[in-house]
């Protein structure tokens, strides 16, 4: 559904979603038809290889043959055979035939792997094969990042599998051998923050050795009469019995032949042991490797897949322990051929990556199996691309591909490599002079990817973009494009057609693109314009002037230079004799920014047209009320409006009063936005927002009073409370839906009066159509060089109107906004890039962190939003930190870059005074450097300058860049200054500024707080990996399979709910293959239904998948693969497995001290969750630590009065009462009951509950004094009652460890259905009323697991 804005679409789609979800179970009905024709029954067939049983194997009809040998080569039997056809009755299948299209083949059909002869390339690939199966269980590709591998810690913790497996090891349910004492550092209170558990020891990665060495001989490539004889390459490999052999790679196989070390002498050894697989050669000649494989083998196939599948984009790990650097021939072999000659084994040598791009853009879409067919090319070839461009990034600023124009400067220079065309991000010949130089060159490739990313998403035919990589490494920005077929050849004067090059000067354009570009313009809000060129004609356009349109050679059109895609955002846009509006001049808008290419995000835009079209709905409303009431009064229908609808003019000051009344609707609108964490897929955003406005307009919210007072345009004073519009005016909800009748006609054929409603509400909201409400921006407002013709002088004004109440909107809705869901804990940052995400989300640029962080200073409830704060100051900072490294590494050379990172590193973090710096010994290098100094790799500078850096000067300039770039006054003159003041953690320093620039250190103990000593030396610093930015092209489908599933399940069909969600899993896995992260929170959905439905093998199944692929997609510490963890620890639990439950939970404690620190709201629910899981394993007084932490934190961010609190005291009361110290436990289940009491009345079961409770302690209290008064008076011979101690059962720990974590089981009858459903609406009217602040506690249906998209 693309995103309509004119208003007629609005409401039909509203229309279509009032009832809840007729739509999304629209598409669903339609969809499953197709969906059938996706999922045709699989059926087995037999496999027989030679040397091993004959087998059974489950195939799909739309498989390949070639997936038969994926399989094959995987499994532990037959995993060293690469070279093989498979064989029907003697008819050799073809690999890339589907399985259904093959004659004969059906149920048990028996299928022959036969051996084929080699060549070299498959000889390559089959010891390549062999090299990764010895390697497949170590780490080293992982901690390298290479080849999509990522690591995962999980198993450690599970001891292997969970689930079954996991049930047997242990012996009935005995409590007693659990040891439940976390490592001190994981306990409330502990100050240390070791770095070393971040990465446990796998005992499974010190691998057997198989081989000492297997490597290319010398020897190679065979000579001729050699090559005649079958020789395809000769290998030297040294087994573990320490025997040196020579083998010859033949077409027929390996064999031993006679040569050595320095002999050349290829004839056959005898025996010769030829084989048709390497790996049955070694096994006859090295009983140890027969011996180690065969193990290896065993333990590779045991890992989970997902510890072992490639990821679809790689994930680079911040901390690695010292890996031995083993002897690898393949590893050698790709680093000097640079693995283009048979990348991927694609014929044709190096791939045309733009066609690649473009052919699959081309792919058809008519339904549901070619939409999947066409997203999973798209999708995989984008993915091939961003690692193929990484790694070219990678070589251009290593110095390892030669400049096609190598006579310039090295910053000028341009590279081209295996297909893609390399820029790196400097001002070349002025071209931004105007905008910034340097810092806009620097802005440009980023901002030019959100265009790529918006006008993909929108997905015209026949409008092409660039395939678009931008990489930061080693201190360069780096642009990876794909090369438009043609290009080189000619000039870009030539070639343009549409837009200009030289920033509106000269503007052309062309009536296909304007047609292809109308297409985009509703969907991304770009109003058409016409602008005037150098001769003073007047062009036409419909982007921004500096997107420019080139035909290729292969006749497409192709579109580039989005850098301007969206309007510019005039808070950091100075410009001569605009007033912005009181609200932002107040916030000391407009600011100087480092260039002007300062846009506002897409999602900022969606937002704001969002705020308007409820505007103009209520505005609608109004006026159409006043008439009714007008008639009434006066049935001689003489035209007694208002003035305020009646004359345009004072339209305006009746927009004001509006203003505040749809203002706040914009908070709740934001909030539902959010609620979806969707990102850049503009077309769903926008269909997504659309109901939820209506809902929000329709249903109470936090709406308040319309205010009299006109407030300046575009203005927010921060929520109102109160009564809601809709009550104050009665009937409003009755005019809204004639508004709508009325806007749904388009503005034909309805009476004059209501059409000047319309026109008057059009008017006030800035709608660029008279008869619909239409907003959209002109890109090129403020650009300097674009001139505009003279009619359209009214239009610019408009624009500019606009352009000013969007920048306003930002601060005064957007930012508040975000800070009251923080204050509710909707949002819930832990660390720099989920704080980065909300803003994102709201649409707010990272720009505005300063303003967000005063706004958050200057808040009442400051101290509950301490965590936000202390995250947001180490994102200001390390950020700060990030500028000045980039300047600091481009001085530095090769060989001293270990010894620059880890000086940086040590002026940032280290309390060590005077960081001396350790000049490599070699002084030739400087003396020999001068006369080479023209082919040096990009960056000059004094190669020493970085040297002389200190941590007095380091701290200087971050508070100067603070101030600078952020606005923000940061107090620091030193690191430990910072820490103390803000209450910073040096560790959490270290992970924001390692991942930001991607340093890879040593995992060791550092100790940052030695006077005495640099924490870090040059052996310290182990790599430095690029940070990548590309697009990542969603699946539609699946993702609105996805929605629909939240949607039933919301409304509870869990079980309807359920298929869907299942549904949008097989899709996602068509589509991106088996890893990826909207696949993550599709598992961690259903896992969460499987347990609501009592499944819980099968939530413990999915929930673990779901935690390895976060660990290897996000990452082992990103805060989503914590939450995981924590879901996870639940299942075991619930699954009896209480030791792993608690290894989980401590693992996740642990993740979240590193990543945030001790005092975060999360950390209560955390804590909370282990408390009582030590509660259920007796082991009290651990117990209460924890449990009495939660309660602390609780209290501080939710207020002493809140329902979590009494929760938590009700908690601490209990382990109180298991140790049987009933005062204490009295004490907190009073705090407890007076809190419900106030909160919920006496009539409450809650408060009946903890009252009852009270009755039960008084009673124990009074039976225990008795006893001991008893014993006091007859001393020994006292006849005692025994006392009741109640140990806690499992099932009442496991009810609280339900409702903390906001689960609530469904007992399946029909009619508890039924209540249940009145009880969900009860709930939401509460929460409306702003009675209850329990949802928190009970977020039960809401299920607050919302997929993020990246």
């Amino acid at each position: 559904m693309m995103n309509g804005d004119g208003a007629h679409e609005h409401m039909e789609e509203a229309e279509s979603k009032q009832d809840g979800n007729s739509d999304a179970d629209g598409t669903a009905e339609t969809n499953e038809q197709e969906v059938i024709v996706i999922q045709d029954t699989g059926f087995t067939v037999k496999i027989q290889a030679p040397g091993t049983e004959p087998f059974d194997l489950q195939v799909s009809p739309q498989e390949m043959v070639q997936e038969i040998h994926q399989v094959l080569m995987d499994r532990e039997d037959t995993c060293h055979r690469t070279c093989f056809s498979l064989q029907l009755d003697g008819n050799v299948l073809d690999n890339f035939a589907e399985l259904k299209s093959i004659e004969g083949l059906q149920e048990g059909s028996v299928l022959k792997v036969v051996e084929e002869p080699y060549t070299v390339r498959e000889a390559r690939i089959h010891v390549r094969h062999i090299r990764d199966l010895l390697k497949s269980l170590d780490p080293s590709d992982a901690y390298n990042g290479v080849d999509c591998n990522s690591l995962s810690f999980l198993s450690i913790f599970t001891d292997g599998d969970l689930g079954e497996s996991g049930k047997r090891k242990k012996k009935g349910s005995d409590l007693e051998q659990i040891d439940c004492t976390p490592p001190e550092h994981i306990l409330p209170g502990s100050k240390e923050r070791p770095l070393v558990p971040l990465q446990p020891q796998n005992k499974d990665w010190k691998p057997m050795q198989c081989l000492k060495v297997l490597t290319m001989s010398g020897w190679n490539p065979p000579p001729g009469n050699r090559k005649m004889h079958g020789d395809l390459m000769y290998l030297y490999i040294i087994t573990v019995e320490e025997r040196h052999v020579s083998v010859t790679a033949s077409t027929r196989g390996f064999y031993l032949n006679q040569s050595t070390t320095y002999t050349f002498n290829p004839k056959p050894a005898n025996p010769s042991f030829l084989s048709h697989s390497l790996v049955e050669l070694l096994s006859q000649i090295s009983p140890a490797f027969k011996k180690n494989f065969t193990a290896l083998q065993k333990k590779r196939v045991q890992r989970h897949p997902f510890e072992r599948i490639a990821t679809p984009f790689q994930v680079y790990s911040w901390t690695a322990p010292q890996v031995d650097h083993a002897m690898d021939c393949v590893r050698a072999e790709d680093a000097y051929t640079s693995r283009l000659g048979y990348e991927e084994h694609i014929p044709g040598q190096t791939r045309d990556w733009n066609e690649e791009l473009q052919t699959t853009r081309e792919l058809p879409r008519k339904n549901l199996p070619e939409r999947l067919l066409r997203e999973r090319a798209i999708f995989k070839v984008h993915s091939d691309f961003a690692a193929a461009a990484t790694r070219g990034a990678m070589a251009v600023i290593d110095g390892n591909v030669m400049a096609i124009n190598p006579g310039e400067e090295t910053r000028m220079q341009m590279f081209i490599w295996n297909n893609i065309f390399f820029s790196l991000g400097f001002d070349v010949r002025d071209h931004y002079r105007e905008l910034g130089g340097d810092a806009a060159a620097h802005a440009a490739p980023t901002n030019d990817l959100n265009g790529v990313r918006a006008y993909g998403a929108v997905d015209v035919e026949g409008l092409y973009t660039l395939g678009t990589v931008v990489v930061d490494y080693r201190g360069y920005r780096v642009t990876a494009q794909s090369i438009i077929p043609g290009i080189l050849e000619r000039e870009q004067e030539q070639s343009v057609i549409y837009g200009s090059i030289d920033f509106g000067k000269t503007v052309v354009s062309h009536s296909k693109y304007l047609e292809l570009l109308d297409k985009t313009s509703r969907p991304l809000k770009v109003q058409r314009h016409n602008v005037m060129n150098d001769k003073n004609e007047t062009v036409e356009l419909c982007s921004s002037v500096e997107c420019k349109g080139i035909i290729g050679n292969d006749g497409r059109h192709y579109i580039l230079d989005l850098l301007r895609t969206f309007p510019p955002d005039l808070n950091f846009l100075p410009v001569d004799g605009v007033e912005l509006s009181a609200e932002s001049q107040r916030q000391g808008f407009p600011r100087q920014h480092r260039h002007r290419l300062a846009c506002l995000r897409q999602e900022l835009i969606e937002a704001f047209v969002e705020h308007r079209y409820l505007l103009f709905m209520k505005m609608a409303a109004l006026q159409l009320m006043q008439q009714k009431a007008n008639r009434e009064s006066n049935k001689a229908d003489t035209p007694t409006i208002t003035e305020a609808s009646e004359t345009p003019k004072e339209s305006k000051s009746d927009m004001d009063t509006t203003q505040n009344a749809a203002r706040d609707c914009s908070t709740a609108t934001d909030m539902s936005t959010d609620s979806t964490n969707q990102t850049d897929d503009a077309t769903t955003v926008a269909s997504q927002s659309i109901t939820h406005s209506e809902e929000s307009s329709l249903k109470p919210s936090i709406n308040g009073p319309l205010n009299p007072t006109g407030t300046q345009n575009g203005e927010c004073k921060g929520p109102l409370e109160g009564k809601e519009l809709e009550e104050s005016i009665p009937g409003l909800t009755r005019a809204k839906e004639l508004a709508e009748t009325l806007v749904a006609e388009d503005g034909s054929g309805i009476d004059p009066k209501s059409r000047e409603v319309v026109l008057n509400a059009c008017k006030a909201v800035g709608s660029i159509s008279n008869t619909s409400f239409d907003i959209r921006f002109n890109p090129d407002i403020f650009s300097p060089g674009v001139r505009f013709p003279e009619e359209s002088v009214d239009d610019i004004q408009k624009q500019k109107q606009l352009l000013k109440d969007a920048a306003a909107f930002l601060i005064s809705c957007q930012i508040p906004s975000l800070v009251k869901d923080c204050l509710d804990h909707s949002a819930l940052p832990m660390d720099g890039t989920t704080l980065t995400e909300a803003l994102h989300q709201r649409g707010i640029n990272v720009r505005y962190l300063g303003t967000f962080l005063e706004y958050v200073d200057k808040t009442q409830a400051k101290a509950q939003l301490e965590h936000i704060y202390r995250i947001g100051i180490t994102e200001l900072i390390t950020r700060c930190a990030k500028h000045i490294f980039k300047t600091y590494l481009q001085g530095v050379e090769l060989s001293a870059l270990s010894a620059a990172v880890s000086h940086f590193l040590n002026c940032f973090l280290s309390s060590f005074p005077d960081a001396v710096t350790h000049l490599p010994p070699d002084e030739l290098v400087s003396r020999r450097k001068s006369r080479k100094r023209r082919n040096r790799v990009p960056g000059g500078g004094d190669n020493t300058a970085w040297a002389s850096l200190t941590p007095s000067e380091l701290w200087k300039n971050i508070a100067s860049e603070a101030q600078s770039y952020y606005h923000y006054t940061v107090q620091c003159e030193s690191v430990d200054q910072v820490v103390e003041k803000y209450g910073l953690q040096k560790i959490t320093l270290l992970r924001e500024i390692s991942i930001k620039t991607g340093i890879q250190i040593l995992i060791k103990e550092y100790n940052f707080d030695s006077r005495h000593k640099p924490a870090f030396t040059e052996e310290d610093i182990l790599n430095i990996f690029p940070v990548v930015k590309h697009v990542n092209p969603k699946a539609s489908d699946a993702f609105h399979f996805f929605q629909s599933g939240q949607a039933k399940v919301q409304q509870g069909f869990l079980k309807e709910g359920c298929e869907l969600i299942n549904e949008a899993l097989n899709l996602f896995n068509n589509v991106y293959g088996a890893m990826h992260l909207e696949i993550c929170a599709c598992l961690r959905l259903l896992a969460r239904l499987n347990y609501i439905l009592g499944d819980n093998p099968e939530a413990l199944s999915n929930q673990q998948k779901a935690v390895l692929m976060s660990e290897r997609v996000l990452g082992i510490e990103h805060p989503n693969t914590i939450q995981e963890y924590m879901h996870l620890a639940l299942y075991c639990f619930a699954n009896g497995q209480l030791s792993t439950s608690l290894k989980l939970l401590y693992r996740a404690r642990y993740l979240m001290l590193l990543i945030c620190g001790e005092d975060h709201p999360e950390m209560a629910l955390l804590d909370s969750n282990i408390g009582l899981v030590l509660h259920g394993v007796m082991e009290y007084d651990l117990s209460l630590r924890f449990l009495e932490n939660a309660l602390t934190i609780n209290a501080k961010y939710h207020g002493p009065r809140s329902l979590k609190v009494a929760l938590s005291h009700h908690l601490v009361a209990r382990v109180y009462e298991s140790k049987a110290e009933f005062r204490s436990a009295l004490q907190h289940e009073k705090e407890g009951y007076t809190i419900y009491k106030n909160q919920m009345g006496e009539a409450h079961e809650k408060t009946k509950e903890s009252s009852e409770y009270l009755k039960h302690l008084t009673q124990q209290a009074v039976a225990l004094q008795r006893t001991m008064n008893e014993i006091y008076k007859n001393g020994s011979n006292a006849s005692i009652m025994p006392l009741k101690f109640t140990a806690p059962s499992m099932a009442t720990i496991l009810d609280q460890l339900n409702v903390i974590n906001g689960i609530i089981f469904i007992p399946l009858s029909p009619k508890d259905l039924e209540n249940l459903k009145a009880e969900v609406v009860r709930r939401q009217q509460l929460h409306e009323i702003g009675m209850s602040e329990e949802p928190a506690e009970d977020r039960s249906l809401e299920l607050e697991d919302k997929i993020p998209v990246d």
